[in-house]
């Protein structure tokens, strides 16, 4: 349930924030007759975020056992890589999300009613789109039948307390330090994510997709019950399985060590790489330029010195004359 509350408010509150930021330079900029259509694409993006969710489960159910593992090891390898893409994607731009969403809206205010909604709706359906796939492949990981209400409660409670944000958000009542909160929450999403991708692996193996199914890791059942609160807890939160297969853990690690690595790494060693490639540069210019200078310096001397033998053959000449 948990796991499945922090999807939900993580990007619920993505969504929220570009409703807020549409909203707020509307109504900043005296354009309140745009807010209508721009309401209008957040609505149709919800519904469609539903809707697809509702045909992921109720579409499954119709399948073979196979089938369903099939679809739902897929789907959870695209939610993953959907779910790091976006990880990534807000940390790296979150600053200059603001004067991104201003510069298209006001592309939109030029074009029209229809341009509203579609930027509207794209903005919110991206968001839509990725919580249902990652909700659904997150609830199909738990399991057994009855455990799938509990992390729908979750997802939705999620998704309630984001909108509720965003509208605290609006009014300026609440402010915290978004960076910090998107970055924790995003790390936290990439151990979720393992979990499930090592789950989706598990439903692609029970597929005949990849074999291994019957070599266990290791098996610690009688120690972690599944069905114990705890067992219960790590599997809502983490997917942990008590008995995973070789290749799930192989997944599972090398997901999540190297993500988690570049995740956690200093956004800014790349400026400081670049910083010291252009001092490097910097300094071989200046070397070249010394160098020329010196060059310059040494023909200056060469100059003088021809001109200093010129200048003595012309005194010689002068004092024999003289003395002529």
């Amino acid at each position: 349930m948990f796991a499945n509350y922090l999807i939900g408010l993580r990007e619920g509150l993505e969504a929220s924030l570009v409703v807020c930021i549409l909203v707020a330079y509307l109504v900043k900029t005296g354009r309140r007759d745009a807010l209508k259509p721009v309401w209008i694409g957040v609505a149709v993006a919800v519904f469609v975020a539903f809707a697809f969710g509702a045909g992921l489960e109720f579409g499954s159910q119709e399948m073979t056992f196979k089938a369903q593992e099939a679809l739902g090891g897929s789907l959870s390898i695209i939610a993953v890589g959907l779910v790091t893409w976006m990880v990534f994607w807000m940390r790296r731009t979150a600053r200059h999300l603001k004067t991104e969403l201003q510069g298209k809206l006001d592309s939109a205010l030029l074009m029209g009613t229809g341009a509203l909604v579609a930027t509207a709706f794209l903005a919110v359906g991206r968001e839509g789109l990725e919580t249902a796939l990652f909700v659904w492949t997150s609830v199909h990981a738990a399991g057994s039948d009855n455990g799938t209400f509990q992390p729908m409660i979750g997802a939705l409670l999620g998704l309630a307390t984001a909108v509720f944000l965003g509208w605290l958000f609006y009014r300026g009542a609440l402010k915290i330090n978004l960076a910090k909160f998107f970055t924790w929450t995003g790390g936290m999403l990439v151990v979720v994510a393992a979990g499930v991708l090592a789950y989706g692996v598990h439903d692609l193996q029970e597929a005949d997709f990849l074999p291994g199914i019957n070599s266990l890791a290791f098996d610690i059942s009688s120690t972690i019950a599944p069905d114990s609160w705890y067992g219960t807890l790590l599997k809502g939160v983490f997917n942990f399985q008590p008995d995973p297969t070789v290749v799930q853990v192989v997944v599972w690690a090398l997901y999540l060590i190297p993500t988690l690595a570049l995740f956690f790494a200093p956004v800014g060693f790349r400026k400081s790489e670049g910083t010291t490639r252009v001092e490097g540069q910097k300094a071989v210019h200046e070397q070249g330029e010394s160098a020329d200078g010196g060059a310059r310096d040494g023909d200056r001397t060469d100059g003088d010195r021809e001109r200093l033998r010129d200048g003595a053959r012309g005194a010689g000449s002068r004092t024999v004359g003289d003395e002529g």
